[in-house]
């Protein structure tokens, strides 16, 4: 079973537990049964048709699902919920092109999160997203 695969049947494990999922007709969940900042997080090394992905889930109330929930968390909180608006580090990266994609799907503060981008390589993308795509440890 894949990384993805496991990380998919977890999330609907805890969708379902929460109540989220049900069987039958669609029902509207009431803002009370939703957890208030969740996101999944993917990251993809390669190109567009590389299986060499991992992903998680992300909760900040209280933060877990990765190595550095808490300062992925504590970066979101800062940014309001917008991975493109966490300031960028200064830092020096290699000009090795090795593509990785990252997505993000969710929820920050019951708003929807969506995000999508391919940085050059992972030093890119831990310069750009903080720790929120920083999924093993290290």
């Amino acid at each position: 079973m894949t990384h993805i695969t496991r990380a998919t049947a977890a999330v609907g494990a805890l969708l379902a537990a929460a109540g989220l999922l049900a069987a039958g007709p669609a029902r509207a969940a009431s803002h009370d049964s939703l957890p208030g900042s969740w996101l999944y997080l993917t990251v993809t090394r390669g190109d567009a048709r590389s299986s060499d992905s991992s992903g998680t889930l992300l909760l900040c109330d209280p933060p877990q699902g990765h190595a550095r929930a808490a300062a992925a968390c504590a970066e979101l909180a800062a940014a309001d919920g917008h991975i493109d608006r966490i300031p960028a580090a200064h830092v020096f990266c290699t000009m090795i092109y090795a593509p990785v994609t990252v997505h993000a799907r969710g929820q920050w503060n019951n708003r929807p999160v969506e995000f999508q981008e391919t940085y050059t390589s992972a030093c890119v993308m831990r310069a750009r997203t903080g720790s929120v795509f920083s999924l093993e440890e290290g």
